[in-house]
């Protein structure tokens, strides 16, 4: 199985907003924060686009034995979040890509307000494609990104290319836990055209034939409800934030919350993390 440009254009095409840092910084200013002086934790209700956001990426990272001085790879990075947490707080130098564009561009603008375009660089491109040599990073690790990747082999085959042998490689995806049809759209895509959501089986198949180790893995489903339901509860408290992930996700954000809430709590997906060597 191999990606269709069609199918990566789609992709970032779905995440593509158009103004997205001028509606962050706008975003940032009506929370109360200033735009000049940011800290990296002021961002995070707006630059973790994934079940359970800071949180997640901490409890990630805590399985991968990171250490300060390592180089880690962040594959789908977004907005930046997670690789601005593995610079400011791990001490590592990250290196980003992503498909979408506008995403690493802000990412870049968002590294630089927050003092730490030293530590971290953004690359727009492929996952399937890496330009970067063999070897060339200690770890990497991926948050919600193989929802929007079919050929997943091929993913994993380049990620382990990228590595030092026996560099770490963290995911954390949704992914299957039972059949049935997702309701679209999802935050990850607008229709089934650009969702390819496998159990985890799938990917610890693959990651093995691509010459990783897996060394653990959990389901994080009751987390996810936990999540929604402290979201749901705050909300209901005191209104929406000013900054949040509806910046991202556009004014079908309600639509596409709520169509994967109901699947977490049917059983159909789960957030999942895999560690892997």
């Amino acid at each position: 199985m191999s990606e269709s440009p069609r199918t990566e254009q789609a992709v970032a095409q779905h995440y593509t907003h158009g103004a997205l840092e001028r509606a962050v910084l706008d975003a940032l200013r009506a929370a109360g924060k200033d735009p000049d002086r940011l800290e990296p934790d002021d961002l995070a209700p707006v630059d973790e686009f994934h079940i359970g956001g800071r949180q997640a990426t901490i409890d990630l990272a805590r399985q991968l034995g990171v250490t300060p001085g390592m180089h880690v790879l962040d594959v789908g990075a977004g907005l930046g979040g997670a690789s601005r947490y593995f610079a400011h707080v791990l001490g590592c130098t990250v290196t980003g890509i992503d498909l979408t564009e506008e995403f690493v561009q802000v990412a870049r603008a968002l590294s630089a307000r927050t003092g730490l375009a030293g530590r971290i660089s953004y690359h727009h491109g492929s996952a399937l494609a890496l330009p970067f040599p063999p070897a060339a990073f200690d770890g990497a690790y991926m948050l919600h990104v193989g929802m929007n990747i079919a050929d997943k082999g091929a993913l994993f085959a380049q990620v382990r290319r990228v590595l030092k042998p026996r560099g770490f490689f963290g995911v954390y995806d949704v992914m299957r836990e039972a059949d049935g049809p997702l309701a679209y759209p999802m935050p990850w895509a607008t229709t089934a055209e650009t969702s390819f959501v496998e159990p985890s089986a799938t990917y610890v198949r693959l990651l093995r034939a691509a010459g990783f180790e897996v060394v653990a893995q959990r389901s994080r489903r009751e987390v996810a409800l936990a999540f929604f339901r402290e979201l749901r509860a705050r909300i209901a408290q005191s209104g929406a934030p000013p900054l949040g992930l509806h910046i991202v996700m556009g004014p079908t954000t309600p639509q596409k919350i709520a169509n994967m809430v109901s699947a977490l709590e049917t059983g159909l997906i789960a957030p999942t993390e895999i560690i892997c060597q």
